[in-house]
């Protein structure tokens, strides 16, 4: 057992022989009374089976929030619906280039207020896993890392290099020493029960070789030395020395075994879903394969469980990694982009974590006891003393089963759990789903400027941002410049611009081939647009660092005397995984040719002096705030441009619902509201044909192209606005276009909820909370459908289907089966109507029997006002 802490105590301290006995009585009464809350020492410590709080096994549910990528406002209320789901834990990263984005000056404001972000969380009361890496990977840019440190002579990341070594322990230490000032460690009465230090680097160590082993060993050695009070683990590291548990990410981790039989089976990301590149396809993880992956853990010994995501939220600014990682962040998490519950995962997954709890007694007390009664079907079962809880499950994924387990008969649908926290009756199973499901809708409105607004009819007013060099500060420089090591990523935009003479090739067709890392390049000859080449082919995060390369051959006419040559090279997102991605490099690294000349002549320009320009000019005028700069309001608005700044004036949508744009009809570029980034879009942008299916099958493994959705269709359209960025009136929207659009097009548009759906089986269980009643009392208790709306004000308004018999489709398409009982409609709606939530038996009992003799379910689709 790793041991931090004696025993719980209350933090706070008596100056010796300043108070007499009664004094001190009475102060310690007061501390109790008041801060016993806060106040109130843990010692966090863990043995085989489970972290020990106070000393007592603990089974563990949480979920990944990450600070910045919701704003403080949304805080609060992400943290209680994840508390209401069943969540113990909140887990998040800490984001290096967001807290010290220059070499000693720190950011710890707004969506960077770690301490504001924890103690958020205490407040709900629920604990923190922090996970301070510093390394993160997250689809961020450049995987957390500040690019200055990429500048630190000697430097070489994530490996035994004493520059880097040296950063590392400092910022390491910098959060430590933060949350211990603000007494944020469970040890000094706060929430963090857990430290992370380094990240998935097992992945992808074996390049490093015995450098990255002794890395390893630093990092652990480094990380405990702070002397944080709680444990530290470093996940997918299976040489993690003691006492660093190491812990599992992945779809499934049942089969995972910790490096030492004194350490936890624990698991650190249990991916939601997956994330969401420009160019690809919306990927979805049905509940019923999460819940099934969940129970087998817990089935297997786990006592610790994280989702990644809980919420995942939105890449705002420049923050989004990759590169073509978009800018929603949605992960298909219970808790979507904009804050809303999805359903049915939130729901599925929370009796899932209702029955699980019922169960802790038992699987703190042992290790399971597995057999295997047949093929692919397993049998785990927790018993000590009086108390016994049992894992049934079917591993198969195309065939249901029946199991044999003390005495009765259990049926379970393939790929399914069911648990039974009385070693008899079942509470759950993985695969059938008493959660309602919900159908989320956008409503739109008009982009027209509001009338403070005295511009054109169309309310749009614009600058056009200049082709090729237009800062002082551009520099020329023999050769080509590799972009990441001349930006520093300041800008995603590095202009490289060249001239030269050809006097026998006026009106000449020539071909102008450029090679470059990527990750997109707008070519002008003569300050006339070529070409747009944009490289999405390999949108999926992966190690293979040419996999962004562009090699285009691009058609150009020249004119006779001087030619202009202007390449914009552009980033989408850094590098954020895999061995050395920080040296990857990006921009055009040649060569650059000028082909098909006059008597076939061909002209190596690789070598000439270029002259360079970072950024735009209006990203130096601060347009983004659209309070500077002349903005042109009377002539006619260009659109289908590149290169242009648009700029309008709106008004806040009505209601509370959450807010976002809807960019079609733009290009590509990066869009600001009141002077904030909500991040780069990109509508024109649509994932491939072909990799998607009409319809998902949960059994059999999941992988992230297993239940892909939108092919053929733009990847992202919408773009998140937290409405605590918006006022009611006088709202600034500034766009920067890159490849030309329309912003005429845009619309705002609110989401709601548009239907509350539910579909129950008579072969249903009764929903989890019944489950003690039901044992206790003997009562038999049949199936249940639920609804409930999703805000507090609300009630269900109307019933749009209802029947029970043998009904069909899915929610927002449900119909009449072959058979169906008349008494549905005006029973549901008399139960649910006027009501915020309503519960109908779902049995014969309740509607008559329709057609004996056949299965039969409940099927209804309601809404709320």
């Amino acid at each position: 057992m790793y041991r931090l802490k004696a025993k719980a105590r209350l933090c706070f301290v008596l100056t010796r022989g300043a108070m007499r006995r009664n004094q001190i009585v009475l102060v310690l009464v007061w501390v109790m009374g008041i801060y016993a809350t806060t106040l109130l020492c843990a010692t966090v410590d863990y043995d085989h089976r489970a972290l020990l709080i106070d000393g007592k096994r603990r089974v563990l549910i949480s979920g990944s929030i990450h600070y910045p990528r919701s704003t403080p406002e949304m805080w609060p209320d992400l943290i209680q619906k994840s508390k209401d789901g069943g969540l113990d834990v909140i887990e998040t990263y800490v984001f290096w280039n967001q807290h010290e984005p220059v070499r000693g000056q720190y950011n710890f404001e707004g969506r960077n207020d770690l301490v504001r972000f924890v103690k958020a969380v205490a407040a709900a009361g629920l604990y923190v896993h922090l996970r301070i890496g510093p390394y993160v990977c997250a689809e961020w840019n450049y995987g957390g890392f500040p690019l200055w440190l990429h500048f630190i002579p000697g430097i070489k990341f994530r490996t035994n290099n004493e520059p880097f070594k040296a950063e590392m322990k400092r910022f390491t230490a910098k959060i430590v020493d933060i949350m211990k000032q603000e007494k944020l460690y469970a040890s000094q009465g706060g929430p963090i029960i857990l430290s992370q230090i380094e990240n998935e680097y097992g992945n992808i160590d074996g390049p490093y070789g015995a450098a990255g082993k002794s890395y390893i060993n630093w990092a652990a050695s480094m990380a405990t030395s702070l002397d944080t009070g709680v444990p530290w683990v470093m996940c997918q590291q299976a040489d993690a020395p003691d006492p660093i548990i190491n812990t599992c990410n992945g779809f499934y981790c049942d089969q995972f075994t910790p490096n030492s039989n004194k350490k936890p089976k624990m698991w650190t990301e249990n991916w939601t879903g997956w994330f969401l590149s420009f160019g690809g396809a919306t990927p979805r993880r049905p509940v019923e394969d999460i819940a099934f992956a969940v129970a087998r853990f817990f089935q297997r010994g786990g006592t610790f469980q994280n989702y990644y995501m809980y919420h995942g939220g939105t890449n705002f600014d420049r923050t989004s990694g990759g590169p073509f990682i978009a800018t929603s962040y949605d992960y298909d998490a219970p808790i979507d982009e904009y804050g809303i519950i999805r359903q049915p995962k939130w729901g599925h997954l929370k009796d899932l974590h209702k029955a699980i709890k019922l169960c802790e007694e038992a699987l703190i007390a042992t290790d399971p006891t597995i057999s295997s009664p047949g093929p692919k079907l397993e049998v785990a079962v927790y018993k000590t003393g009086d108390k016994c809880a049992a894992f049934l499950a079917n591993d198969n994924d195309n065939s249901d089963a029946t199991v044999k387990f003390n005495g009765n008969s259990y049926q379970l649908p393939a790929w399914s759990v069911s648990i039974l926290p009385d070693c008899k009756n079942v509470v759950l199973n993985t695969a059938k789903i008493n959660s309602a499901s919900m159908i989320s809708s956008f409503t739109t409105e008009s982009s027209k400027a509001d009338t403070s607004l005295e511009a054109s009819t169309s309310g749009w007013s614009w600058i056009s941002e200049p082709v090729g060099i237009s800062k002082a500060d551009s520099f020329a420089k023999i050769g080509l410049v590799e972009q990441i090591n001349t930006t520093a990523d300041r800008s995603d935009y590095l202009w490289y611009s060249l001239s030269v003479d050809l006097q026998d090739d006026a009106g000449s067709q020539a071909v102008l081939h450029v090679e470059s890392l990527g990750h997109a390049l707008h070519a002008f000859i003569n300050g006339k647009l070529a070409d747009i080449v944009q490289n999405i082919s390999g949108s999926s995060q992966g190690i293979n660092s040419n996999k962004h390369a562009l090699n285009v051959d691009i058609p150009i006419t020249l004119v006779a005397g001087k030619n202009t040559i202007d390449l914009l090279s552009l980033t989408v997102g850094l590098q954020n995984y895999g061995s050395f991605f920080d040296i990857w490099g990006a921009g055009i690294t040649g060569p650059v040719i000028l082909k098909g000349l006059k008597n076939g002549n061909t002209v190596d320009l690789s070598s000439q002096k270029w002259t360079y320009q970072v950024g735009l000019k209006g990203e130096d005028l601060g347009l983004s705030s659209g309070s500077s700069g002349q903005w042109n309001s009377q002539s006619t608005l260009p659109k289908n441009q590149p290169f242009i700044w648009y700029k309008t004036n709106f008004a806040v949508p009505s209601g509370s619902n959450p807010v976002a744009i809807d960019f079609t009809g733009m290009g590509k570029g990066e869009a600001w509201v009141n002077g904030q980034s909500i991040g780069r879009y990109w509508p024109t942008s649509a994932a491939p044909n072909g990799v998607c299916s009409d319809s998902c099958n949960y059994r059999g493994p999941y992988t992230s192209t297993k239940c892909q959705t939108n092919c053929g269709k733009p990847s992202q359209t919408l773009y998140h606005v937290p409405r605590s960025w918006l006022k009611p009136d006088g709202n600034i929207l500034v766009l920067f276009e890159e490849s030309g659009g329309d912003p005429t097009k845009i619309s705002f548009g609110t989401k709601q909820v548009a239907s509350l759906c539910a579909h129950i089986s008579d072969s249903h269980l009764p929903p989890v909370e019944m489950w003690n009643s039901d044992t206790k009392s003997g009562k038999k208790v049949g199936p249940v459908l639920s609804l409930k709306c999703p805000h507090q004000d609300q009630v269900i308004s109307s019933v749009k289907f209802a029947s029970y018999g043998t009904p069909l489709g899915t929610c927002g398409d449900y119909y009449h089966g072959r058979c169906s009982s008349n008494k549905a409609m005006p029973i549901v709606q008399k139960a649910c109507i006027g009501s915020s939530s309503c519960s109908v038996g779902v049995s014969t009992d309740t509607f008559g029997d329709p057609c004996k003799g056949v299965a039969k379910s409940l099927a209804v689709e309601a809404t709320c006002t």
